[in-house]
């Protein structure tokens, strides 16, 4: 784990929320090369979505304390979910499951249904919205299959609300 680590809570109920708050976070920390950004479930009395950010080398902290956020030293679990992490600008439109590694932090792909890991040269939409996980220690990307043969990520980027019909 990096010595470089703070968990931000802001008391987000929405993953998407989170999401928007990360990245403007993010920018305002002016985060080194190959930094992590990350959302994590917290659950129990209070459930929200906090965020953490992990860097190789320092970064701006200060700019957290300025704000309404509870800023703590680490991480709060090992399975976040990857917003920022090194390459992630790169991984928009069609690209291969090999070039989508290659490109990316991404250490391995999981299709769900499956077993092994899918063929190299399979494609990959990507629908510009990528959202790795930490697990293990490895950072996976989970895919389904999709229309023409494709594979997406198991993650949509503008899901549809429980319950949207009624």
């Amino acid at each position: 784990m990096s010595p470089y680590a703070v968990t931000v809570d802001a008391g987000v109920r929405d993953v998407r929320a989170a999401d928007r708050l990360l990245v403007r976070l993010a920018a305002e920390l002016a985060l080194p090369d190959g930094a992590f950004g990350c959302t994590h479930l917290v659950r129990g009395e209070r459930p929200r979505v906090v965020l953490s950010f992990t860097a190789p080398s320092p970064f701006r902290v200060d700019a957290l304390a300025a704000g309404p956020y509870e800023v703590s030293s680490g991480v709060p679990d090992g399975a976040g979910r990857a917003v920022l992490f090194p390459g992630a600008g790169a991984l928009t439109g069609t690209m291969t499951v090999a070039g989508l590694l290659s490109a990316s932090a991404i250490d391995r792909v999981a299709v769900l249904g499956s077993h092994g890991e899918p063929d190299p040269a399979q494609d990959v939409v990507t629908r510009g919205h990528v959202r790795p996980q930490w697990q293990d220690g490895e950072l996976v990307l989970t895919l389904m299959p999709a229309a023409g043969g494709v594979l997406v990520p198991f993650e949509v980027p503008d899901p549809t609300p429980c319950c949207a019909d009624h």
